[in-house]
């Protein structure tokens, strides 16, 4: 007995000692863009679940029992924030029932209030469709936002994961080094895209836009959430036809029938994006920015 004793008080002060690491902490990410991030800053030392892939919707996600499940285990969420995920976190943090993860604490992170946001509305009328009180929520598309959310997230998993500060600030250097070459590089690539006129099925894209200099002429949905009727894309028609509109944009999520039909009647070309990294297949953010880049240019071409 007192053998056993000893082993145990041995195996306690050894998990105490800086640089022991503890068990790996659980993070539940809403998008699979902050689970690559996750997994960016910890070097894959800490387990992460990601809510949604790149091809669905994240603002239409369904509650289910195996999300619940996961959220019931989480140490830290990792969400966007700006009423992106309002339809289905509220509920899944209900149902959890995991005090770590909810609102005020350290295990609740939202991605949004570390950023400054496009599109803030000056009044919010439900008629005006699908918007956000906080301004548009697809911050991921911006290169700043990351290295600021990094930042941001580093803090975080530090606050709750003490004993691996010194490799999570490690890998964020090397991950804001990285990220600033490749984000350098891919602009200058890009250049030609600036000034480009473009037109986008949902609003998803300001920050992209902001980045690359593109010009938004259009949308197809004609209001926020609203799918487009023949008589609004008639119209989109008959106004397009007398600009210089160098593509149609749209999620790769998001059925292409009605990009199709008006780039038929005007020439245009439809330009299907990855919404997102896919993070199950192992994609990189940064892989994931030279997809967007490559379709563009493609296009454009």
């Amino acid at each position: 007995m007192r053998i056993h004793t000893k082993i145990v008080a041995v195996l306690v002060f050894l998990t105490c000692l800086p640089g022991i690491s503890q068990a790996a902490i659980n993070v539940f990410a809403c998008e699979p863009e902050w689970a690559a991030l996750a997994r960016a800053l910890s070097d894959g030392e800490i387990k992460i679940y990601s809510a949604t892939t790149s091809t669905q919707d994240p603002h239409h996600i369904q509650a289910r029992p195996s999300l619940i499940a996961k959220a019931r285990r989480a140490d830290l969420l990792i969400c966007t924030g700006a009423e992106l995920e309002a339809g289905w976190l509220p509920l899944l943090l209900r149902k959890a029932g995991n005090a770590k993860i909810q609102p005020g604490q350290p295990g609740y992170f939202m991605a949004a209030d570390y950023v400054d946001m496009l599109e803030v509305p000056t009044t919010l009328d439900r008629s005006l469709g699908d918007i956000h009180a906080s301004g548009n929520p697809h911050i991921h598309l911006e290169p700043n936002n990351i290295a600021r959310i990094a930042n941001a997230l580093t803090q975080r998993l530090i606050e709750l994961d003490e004993n691996n500060s010194v490799r999570y600030q490690k890998n964020k250097k090397q991950f804001i080094k990285r990220w600033q070459q490749a984000m350098a590089d891919l602009s200058e690539r890009a250049a030609s895209l600036r000034g480009q006129k473009i037109v986008m099925h949902h609003n998803s894209w300001p920050y992209l836009n902001h980045w690359l200099g593109m010009s938004a002429v259009a949308t197809l949905e004609p209001i926020p959430g609203v799918p487009p009727a023949s008589s609004h894309l008639a119209r989109l028609k008959n106004r397009l036809s007398h600009d210089d509109v160098a593509m149609i944009i749209h999620a790769a999520y998001i059925n292409e029938r009605s990009a199709q039909w008006l780039s038929a009647k005007t020439g245009i070309p439809v330009v299907s994006l990855p919404a997102s990294v896919d993070f199950h297949q192992g994609e990189t953010l940064v892989q994931f920015y030279g997809a967007l880049i490559d379709a563009l240019m493609a296009a454009g071409e």
